[in-house]
C-alpha cells in the first residue's frame, strides 16, 4: 500500500498534469489515505477539476475539498447574468433537455430543478453548469423520473460491466430496488470502483446509486 507521503506525491502530480488549473495555488495534504485540498482558484469549474484529478490517484480513499473561489474583477457576474449564462449553457448542450429544467441564483450560488428521464441527463446538467463563470457554487437538484421496467436494471448493468476493460463483473453484486442500485464486493483499484459505480448510473431508469465496493489493495481491504 501506498505511504500518506506516497499519495500527497502522486496527488501534485496528477494536479500539475491538469492544463486547465494552476497547481502550485492547490496545497495538498494527506493523512490515511484521506486527502485535502486547500488554496485558491478562479472558477468552480478548477475547484471540481482539482477533486477528480485527487480522486485519480490509487490510494485515496476520499477527498476533502476545501478549496475557495477567488472571482478576480473580470469573472465578476449579476446574478442575472449567471442566470442566462446557465439558460444557454442549457440550451447548448444537445444531452440536456433544457424544458425540463428551471434554474435559480442568489448571490451567485446556481440551483437547477425539474425532472429528467436518463441519469446521464442529469450529470450533463451538473457539468454544464460548472462551466459557467462568476459562480460560487452548484446545487443540482434535478431528480430523475423513469419510464423504464425496474427489472431490466440489474441486466444492463451487467452487460455494461461485461463490456468493461476495467471492471472484473464476477467479484461485483448487483442489487435493485426499483430504482435503487447497490453495489457490493471487491475491487481492484479505485478507479474500478468509480467505473462501476459509473456503469450502474448509466443505466436506463436508475434514480440512485450506492456503491459497497471495497477496494483491495496487495491482499489489503481499505
Amino acid at each position: 500500500m501506498k505511504t500518506d507521503e506516497e499519495i500527497q506525491k502522486h496527488v501534485m502530480e496528477e494536479l500539475k498534469w491538469q492544463p486547465s488549473i494552476r497547481s502550485t495555488e492547490i496545497g495538498v495534504a494527506v493523512k490515511n489515505g484521506v486527502v485535502t485540498l486547500t488554496g485558491l482558484v478562479d472558477t468552480y469549474l478548477e475547484k471540481k477539476i482539482a477533486e477528480k484529478a485527487a480522486f485519480k490517484v490509487e490510494g485515496v480513499k476520499a477527498v476533502a475539498e476545501d478549496i475557495e473561489i477567488n472571482i478576480g474583477f473580470n469573472h465578476k457576474k449579476t446574478d442575472s447574468e449567471i442566470a442566462q449564462a446557465a439558460l444557454d449553457a442549457l440550451k447548448w448542450n444537445v444531452m440536456v433537455p433544457e424544458d425540463k429544467i428551471k434554474v435559480r441564483v442568489e448571490n451567485g450560488w446556481l440551483t437547477t430543478e425539474g425532472m429528467v428521464e436518463w441519469a446521464y441527463e442529469q450529470h450533463a446538467v451538473r457539468d454544464a453548469m460548472a462551466t459557467i463563470t462568476g459562480i460560487k457554487g452548484v446545487s443540482n437538484l434535478v431528480k430523475i423520473s423513469p419510464k423504464v421496467n425496474p427489472e431490466d436494471v440489474k441486466k444492463k448493468i451487467l452487460a455494461a460491466f461485461e463490456r468493461s476493460a476495467t471492471i472484473d463483473a464476477n467479484n461485483i453484486h448487483i442489487e435493485n430496488i426499483g430504482s435503487k442500485v447497490t453495489l457490493t464486493g471487491i475491487v481492484r483499484s479505485y478507479v474500478e470502483r468509480r467505473d462501476a459505480e459509473s456503469a450502474a448510473w448509466n443505466a436506463p431508469g436508475v434514480t440512485m446509486v450506492e456503491n459497497n465496493l471495497n477496494v483491495e489493495l496487495t491482499g489489503l481491504q481499505v
